[in-house]
């Protein structure tokens, strides 16, 4: 039995000596835009080898323990099932790393809770949610950081935002955006009647705001000119003037000003990087525009996900139709068979929207 078909690690060892002989170029240290995303690279290889072998030596343990029952070891039967329970965990979690593949799975994660109608009800249920992604959070052994917190006014929060720094933070969390559902009897009513109360959940990635510009030769098309003037002694007779053109974007920079070719290509350059900077840029605000729009259609008829206390116990998420029985173990930030039902379902074909809940 190989790891092979999960991680390639033939494939992961060849990038890996790329990007060894590219750090071992002493150059690449005296410029921080190359050298810190090699060693981003180099981490990440590293660690993914590094579960491939950890995955094959669990195997072979399984297969020391099957050798071990053939020759009459029936006493370590135990162990046996331990083992395998123990290397299908660890299996499920190494999947749910290669489904992480969208462009901003990787960062950190930033949580807003907001409580729905229905006071303090709805105020002690978004609480309880804050504390089950901070649980998750502390599972995963990520670090957190509350940014804005406002108690309600006799328990629960009237809303919270914080931060989950971890790598593949944002990637494991954004199937929680969405409106959570709770059924419960309510603690604060004194008839002890059942209630149903709603929170949202909005998980935006924490995007960096530095941007690395880095502009490939075979992307350029440099067209040289004759630069216009008004004539006379200093009418420019070369073609000096200097025309680069970005071909994936089209954006276009020119100069013609110097009466030097090289110094019209500089002064070009220059301005088609800060174009670019300007064209990165614009794309992340893009992307925060969209989660923004996502986070304002939600609504309290769109629930992706109950969580029923009484008179079952159970809690079901709505999209993917994956259901855990033992809720309390979900409130305490088990969050892993919704997190892999999610991406799955991403994987294969897109995530729809909530659907109408039919349990009441």
């Amino acid at each position: 039995m190989t790891c092979g078909s999960i991680f390639d690690s033939s494939r992961l060892k060849k990038e890996l000596a790329v990007v060894e002989d590219k750090i071992s170029d002493p150059s690449v240290w005296s410029d921080a835009a190359k050298s810190q995303p090699l060693m981003r690279e180099r981490k990440r290889l590293e660690e993914q080898l590094g579960y491939d072998n950890e995955l094959a030596r669990r195997i072979s343990d399984v297969d020391a323990y099957f050798d071990l029952m053939r020759e009459g070891e029936g006493s370590i039967e135990p162990e046996l099932k331990n083992e395998i329970e123990s290397l299908a965990g660890y299996t499920e979690k190494l999947e749910t790393k290669t489904m992480l593949s969208e462009d901003n799975d990787a960062l950190n994660a930033i949580v807003t809770v907001h409580p729905g109608a229905g006071g303090t009800e709805s105020q002690d249920w978004a609480e309880m949610l804050m504390r089950m992604y901070l649980r998750w959070a502390e599972r995963q052994g990520y670090k957190t950081e509350i940014n804005e917190l406002q108690d309600g006014d006799e328990a629960g929060i009237k809303s919270a935002t914080f931060t989950i720094t971890g790598e593949y933070a944002f990637g494991q969390l954004a199937g929680e955006t969405g409106v959570h559902r709770l059924v419960r009897i309510s603690p604060f009513d004194q008839a002890k009647r059942r209630h149903t109360s709603f929170a949202s959940v909005f998980v935006s990635p924490e995007i960096d705001d530095s941007i690395v510009i880095d502009i490939k030769p075979d992307d350029l098309r440099i067209d040289t000119y004759r630069s216009g003037g008004k004539g006379g002694q200093h009418v420019n007779t070369t073609d000096s003037a200097v025309r680069i053109t970005h071909l994936p974007t089209g954006l276009v920079a020119g100069c013609q000003n110097e009466r030097s070719q090289h110094k019209n290509k500089e002064k070009a350059m220059k301005m088609l990087r800060s174009r670019l900077y300007e064209y990165e840029l614009d794309k992340k605000k893009a992307i925060s525009r969209k989660l923004e729009d996502s986070k304002l259609e939600i609504n309290f008829g769109s629930q992706i996900r109950s969580y029923v206390l009484q008179p079952y116990r159970i809690a079901k998420d709505l999209r993917t139709r994956v259901e855990v029985g033992e809720v309390d173990r979900v409130l305490d930030g088990d969050l892993e068979p919704f997190i892999r039902g999610y991406l799955k379902m991403r994987r294969e074909g897109g995530v729809p929207a909530a659907v109408v809940d039919d349990e009441e």
